[in-house]
């Protein structure tokens, strides 16, 4: 896996998403609810572009199964992991999953997203 690394500008270079290991004809499910606002080339490679209520999910190398316009649900598959950005000019050791996440302009860690939140257990209640 290759980690998010933020360019220090917009037009500098970074990694403005994660790579994840994939194989080539996985299913990529949606996230969160939202609609596909992109489905096509950028660069040559399959592109896949949600927005969701705040931000945008970007996934690459996918071939998108919904058309534009279309309104997903979380878990719902959006496409399949597609050869493009896959093998030696993308991820080095093989097919891989791109997954962006955009805040208006701003690209942020998709890996964020993920983060748990933790349980407060509270006292038990002794009934009286």
């Amino acid at each position: 896996m290759r980690p998010f690394d933020a360019p220090p500008a917009p037009w500098a270079p970074g990694h403005r998403g994660v790579d994840l290991a994939a194989r080539l004809g996985d299913p990529v499910r949606a996230p969160a609810p939202g609609t596909v606002v992109f489905a096509g080339p950028v660069a040559g490679r399959p592109v896949l572009v949600i927005a969701h209520a705040v931000v945008s999910t970007t996934y690459e190398p996918v071939i998108a199964t919904v058309p534009i316009g279309v309104r997903v649900d979380t878990g719902q598959i959006v496409g399949t992991v597609a050869a493009g950005a896959g093998g030696a000019a993308h991820c080095r050791h093989g097919p891989c999953l791109h997954w962006g996440v955009r805040y208006g302009r701003t690209y942020l860690d998709p890996l964020g997203l993920l983060q748990l939140r933790r349980l407060r257990l509270l006292p038990p209640v002794i009934a009286r």
